[in-house]
């Protein structure tokens, strides 16, 4: 899909280097293990391999875990520090993707609450973050840039700093590139690709409802394209032009496919017994470094499964 923004995309993503993590260049064709047990000289083989196991290890950015996987010049294998390793373990319902001095981005699973709701003491992800910044130093904190629904897992961006929140936010439009998610929706999605357009309002409660015309709602685009489907779902890859509340989930409900477990929005079966709603990828201008950067987390699998 093609970027909906107005400033125009910058050449080639990058990541800012993450906390913990010792970077090696591959400079010959090899495997994973031998390359790990040829610049990790202190550790003994099995704590090499130890290290590997536990997924500590990445190739340019993305989790391996296998010892045979093939290394070709110029990759960059990461390796994060046991110290780092062990306070991400520690985490519940969500997962670091990437840290540096400015932004967190996490994979949060579908049922941790972003931020604390009605009830203060249930677990959310904004208080975990928290608690693991203050281990460092009882002075960090951690700042919310956006949300997701309690049931949408996913791509989740925070600041480390106040002035980096705002930043982020004063211009989250041309700041944000890209934020594509991933929707299982009931029934065969005829067209491969397309788009829907509304406006959105929003009643007493917390329902979102869409009319063709404006009648005090906002404009909202969503951008689709079928990726997979059977008899009985579709998997659809959804991107935002817009970033209005439960828009995917109203614009899909609309569209006669809503969102799989989406019980408000019409749905009438529930087989991932969650919300079928990933948040796939995010793109970005990275607040430090000014250059664009993509963060990725893997589609469920039982999304998947769902149609094969």
């Amino acid at each position: 899909m093609k970027n909906k923004q107005n400033k125009p995309l910058r050449k080639g993503t990058t990541q800012h280097a993450q906390k913990g993590m010792t970077n090696y260049t591959v400079k010959e064709e090899t495997t994973l293990l031998p390359f790990l047990l040829s610049v990790i000289t202190n550790k003994s083989r099995n704590a090499v391999k130890s290290i590997l196991t536990r997924g500590q290890v990445s190739v340019d950015e993305k989790e391996v875990t296998k010892h045979n996987h093939p290394l070709k010049p110029g990759q960059v294998v990461g390796v994060l520090s046991n110290k780092e390793s062990k306070k991400k373990s520690e985490l519940i319902g969500l997962s670091i993707l990437h840290e540096d001095r400015d932004i967190i981005v996490i994979n949060k699973e579908a049922g941790l609450l972003s931020i604390a709701g009605d009830d203060p003491t249930e677990l959310t992800a904004y208080h975990q973050l928290s608690d693991y910044l203050k281990k460092e130093n009882p002075e960090n904190k951690i700042f919310v840039v956006h949300r997701l629904d309690r049931d949408t897992s996913g791509v989740m961006l925070f600041a480390k700093s106040e002035e980096i929140k705002e930043e982020l936010q004063k211009d989250w439009k041309n700041t944000v590139k890209e934020r594509i998610y991933t929707a299982l929706v009931e029934g065969v999605v005829a067209e491969e690709q397309g788009k829907y357009a509304s406006y959105i309002s929003e009643s007493k409660g917390i329902k979102m409802y869409s009319n063709l015309e404006p009648n005090g709602g906002k404009h909202a685009v969503t951008h689709f394209r079928k990726v997979l489907g059977n008899e009985n779902y579709s998997l659809l890859e959804v991107e935002l032009e817009t970033g209005r509340k439960h828009q995917i989930r109203v614009h899909l409900k609309e569209m006669g496919h809503p969102v799989a477990g989406d019980k408000m929005y019409d749905a009438e079966t529930n087989p991932l017994k969650r919300l079928g709603l990933h948040a796939t990828t995010l793109v970005l201008v990275h607040p430090g470094t000014n250059k664009l950067v993509r963060y990725t987390a893997e589609v469920p699998r039982s999304f998947l499964k769902r149609v094969k």
